[in-house]
């Protein structure tokens, strides 16, 4: 979105902008001039719901809003019924029929045709059905037509609900209700009647509710008692019949006494295996597997102590038989050496007594042995005891089983007995400190209300102005036309050249205005834009040598592209440069005082035939024949590029005033014999579907050098778009 285009949308809209709320602001003014003025009346009524101090000491402390809310919003809802509001309409119109003179409102005509008896009757109706507290509905039209009273009194349902506001405020524990009107007698009426009327009727319709809900609990908790009470009485005699006194504290204690008996059993066995092994150990000893302990080594130690005295006895006896050989001598004292040490070892291997220690052995044994008969016969004990108390405890099982189905459904009775009493007390204690309503602050008649005349004037204003705006918004997002070259450029069509700015139609003459002297504005902004134009042209010219074709065309006509090509012909002939202009609107164009010799009837048709042409010193035109349809149907292709490349010879720059693209018969064949191309396009119009085609084709023309934006408005001229 081009910000600068909108706001010079806004500008230009800017007396509309200004017009359009300032007559708003006036008419609001003389329609709100002589509002009345309006009062306002206000009830707070409290629930109690949130109110802690309204609250008892048993009740949960923790409140659930989401139930409080809807509690609330449900006291709202029944507020606004059809009952309660029927009740008030009734209240109101009959304040006024028996008040008169006091009466909040002027009568209606339709009150006012009613007699005195009349009068009376619609009183009684209305009285009667205030007492039975019905509601009215537009069937309610009799022979009175009470309903079209009442609205007539501007006193019926949706009226009412109009200037009424019920609410509450914020998360408190009151209830506002507001009424606005132009009596502050009526506003306090209309709130205290509504506050009063729906306590009465919410209280008369809760305490009935709870009433019954009381009914229907004490008769059901009668039924539970009795419920309970039969279970009760069956467990009892079963337990009776039965010998049952604690079933339970008695299977407990048989069953801890089996469990020590096992205990004592499993002790007992530990003992006797533990005996037993140690029994065997010992008998493995005495018998011999390990008698170095019992003196079993001691025999062998003595036999070799024993034979060594016997050999230091015949060697002594040898030593004396021999004469006291010394060699019988270290005989000798040899195996004396040797009885010594064995002395010594067997001194060193038996410090005890082997027979004490045997002893003490036998002793040990003896004693395990007693030990294990000890257990071996406490077995048995424990054994029978342990049948005896198993016994005792199969025999309770049945009796259990039977005790605990009895108790199920005692206790589940009496649970049911419990709940019920639970309800009926709660219901009694909701009954009591349940929900009240009261009016915590009664509605009084107050001073008038602010004046609303500003805020209407205002919003009046504001609405407008805004109205305005976003229609020009509006027309700006819904307007594609092109007024610039940046907008031509964002089309993304091609090279834009530049533009030319807007040329009234009397000044159309490229003498009149390149003969100016400075004078006009719009002519000097021209000239140096086509001065801009000519050096863009001559440049792309330049860059293919023997360039000198140059065809103008749009994609439709009276886009101004036939004054372009002329202004551009003087443009390059101020330059000094010989100028053929091929166009077909120069018949009847008057030479200027200074172009005596102009040859003005020359026509391009003839020229293709004579192969002649009159050239004149600055611009020489050829007229295009109107009857010709097609350049190739007056010479042949070889004819045409022939006469083409004969004009290039005699004149620095050709330029041809091509058809619109919408005659593409003709533009195809013409742009076919030019070097170069340009496109005019002409600014405050748009590209529509049917345009697109044209335009692609132009845009991949060979040799297309871009597109000039024509009637361009000077204030638009600012907004370049990239070369």
């Amino acid at each position: 979105m081009d910000l600068k285009v909108f706001l010079r949308l806004l500008l230009r809209y800017k007396w509309v902008l200004i017009l359009v709320p300032l007559v708003a602001l006036l008419l609001t003014f003389f329609l709100v001039k002589n509002l009345p003025k309006e009062y306002k009346s206000q009830v707070q009524m409290s629930t109690g719901l949130v109110d802690q101090s309204r609250q008892v000491a048993s009740e949960n402390q923790n409140t659930d809003f989401f139930k409080v809310n809807q509690q609330f919003s449900n006291i709202m809802e029944m507020m606004k019924m059809k009952k309660t509001m029927s009740t008030l309409s009734y209240s109101l119109i009959l304040h006024d029929l028996l008040s008169a003179p006091e009466s909040f409102k002027q009568y209606s005509e339709e009150i006012k045709k009613l007699n005195a008896t009349d009068l009376q009757n619609v009183i009684s109706l209305y009285s009667d059905k205030l007492f039975k507290k019905e509601v009215i509905t537009t069937v309610d039209s009799g022979k009175y037509k009470l309903y079209d009273l009442l609205v007539s009194m501007g006193y019926d349902e949706i009226s009412l609900n109009k200037k009424l506001s019920i609410y509450r405020i914020d998360n408190s524990d009151f209830i506002n209700i507001e009424y606005t009107s132009e009596n502050p007698l009526l506003s306090a009426f209309v709130v205290n009647t509504l506050s009063g009327e729906f306590i009465n009727t919410y209280s008369a319709n809760v305490s009935s509710n709870q009433n019954k809900s009381i009914s229907v609990l004490d008769s059901l908790v009668k039924k539970k008692e009795m419920a309970m009470n039969s279970k009760n009485s069956e467990l009892k005699n079963y337990k009776i019949n039965n010998g049952v006194l604690n079933l339970d504290k008695q299977s407990e204690i048989i069953y801890k006494q089996i469990t020590d008996y096992e205990e004592r059993k499993s002790q007992a066995l530990r003992e006797i295996q533990s005996n037993q092994g140690a029994i065997a150990n010992l008998n493995r000893k005495l018998n011999g597997t390990d008698q170095k302990y019992l003196g079993g080594g001691l025999v062998k130690e003595n036999t070799n102590i024993v034979a060594l005295n016997n050999q230091i006895k015949i060697a002594s006896n040898n030593y004396i038989d021999n004469g006291f050989k010394p060699s019988d001598q270290r005989k000798v004292d040899s195996l004396q050496t040797l009885l010594t040490k064995q002395m010594q070892k067997s001194s060193d291997d038996n410090i005890t007594d082997p027979v004490a220690t045997k002893q003490s052995l036998i002793q040990q044994k003896n004693s395990m042995e007693i030990a294990v008969s000890l257990a071996q016969n406490s077995l048995r004990s424990i054994d029978a005891e342990l049948n005896q108390l198993k016994a005792k405890y199969n025999t309770m099982v049945p009796f259990d089983a039977g005790v605990q189905n009895f108790e199920r459904d005692a206790d589940v009775a009496t649970k049911e007995y419990m709940d019920a009493l639970n309800r009926y007390n709660q219901s009694n204690v909701e009954k009591s400190i349940g929900l009240k309503l009261q009016v915590a602050q009664m509605g009084l008649p107050g001073p008038p209300e602010p004046s609303k005349k500003l805020i209407y004037m205002a919003l009046s204003g504001i609405s407008s102005f805004s109205f305005c705006l976003l229609i020009i918004f509006s027309m700006f997002l819904l307007d594609h036309t092109i007024n610039n070259t940046k907008q031509l450029s964002g089309l993304n069509i091609g090279r834009v050249l530049g533009n030319i700015n807007f040329i009234e139609e009397k000044d159309k003459d490229p003498r009149v205005i390149w003969g100016d002297n400075d004078k006009v504005t719009d002519f000097i902004v021209f000239k140096d834009l086509m001065r801009s134009l000519r050096f863009e042209i001559s440049k792309t010219l330049d860059l293919d040598s023997g360039s000198k074709i140059l065809g103008v065309t749009s994609v439709k006509s009276g886009e101004g592209k036939t004054f372009f090509t002329s202004a551009l012909a003087y443009a390059f002939a101020m330059t000094g440069k010989k100028i053929l202009l091929i166009g077909d609107d120069y018949t009847n164009r008057q030479p200027a005082e200074n172009e005596k010799s102009l040859v003005t009837s020359q026509y391009f048709e003839n020229f293709l035939v004579k192969k002649e042409i009159k050239t004149e010193d600055l611009i020489t035109f050829l007229n295009k024949s109107s009857t010709s349809n097609s350049l190739l149907e007056i010479q042949s292709s070889s004819v045409l590029k022939a006469g083409f490349d004969y004009l290039k010879e005699k004149f620095d720059l050709i330029l041809i005033d091509v058809d619109s693209l919408r005659s593409v018969n003709k533009a195809k064949e013409w742009l076919s014999f030019t070097d170069h191309s340009i496109a005019i396009f002409e600014a405050g119009s748009e590209i529509n579907e049917n345009d697109k085609e044209f335009v692609n084709y132009i845009r991949n023309h060979e040799g297309f050098a871009g597109w000039v934006l024509n009637k361009v408005k000077i204030k638009e001229l600012n907004e370049k778009a990239p070369l």
